[in-house]
């Protein structure tokens, strides 16, 4: 009877490592599962917050183009103004008038975020400026604006129009 004993409980012992190993594999399964759901999750979690970083980047710049669009087609009225107010009409109230609406404009597209670029005595800059002609002048240094013909603006970082200059070489 020792031997029935001694072989019921080996063979007891047997069937145990299995059962548990049999289970060990199942938790192992389960965790490797639950680490790529977790993985899967953290990565959906990244790609989400990147998608609305990425579409409110592109909000504003869409925001600030619509912007540089409505400037742009009120710039040649700013020109007129100006020019109409470089002259005398004859009489002071045609000239105040002409004066506040430049002033209206100007205080306008300031307020709107547009800033004027291209001045006198400036680094001639091929981004910002376009040169229209050319003058041999010893005073002014090489490249620089002699010049403006016609004022340049910038939204933000955005050239509505390049300044149109004379540049001296």
């Amino acid at each position: 009877m020792d031997k029935e004993v001694k072989n019921t409980e080996e063979q007891a012992e047997k069937a145990t490592p299995k059962k548990k190993s049999k289970k060990d594999k199942e938790l192992e399964d389960l965790k490797a599962e639950l680490e790529k759901k977790q993985d899967l999750l953290l990565r959906t979690a990244a790609e989400f917050d990147n998608y609305k970083k990425r579409t409110e980047k592109e909000k504003i710049f869409t925001a600030e183009y619509a912007k540089a669009s409505v400037m742009k087609t009120l710039l040649p009225i700013l020109d007129n103004a100006e020019r109409a107010a470089e002259f005398e009409a004859g009489t002071e109230q045609y000239n105040k008038g002409i004066e506040m609406i430049v002033k209206q404009l100007s205080d306008l597209s300031g307020k709107l975020g547009l800033a004027t670029i291209g001045t006198v005595g400036e680094v001639f800059d091929p981004n910002l400026h376009e040169a229209i002609m050319h003058i041999e002048d010893e005073s002014l240094g090489e490249n620089v604006i002699a010049q403006v013909l016609q004022k340049g603006y910038k939204f933000g970082d955005t050239v509505v129009r390049p300044a149109m200059v004379q540049v001296a070489n």
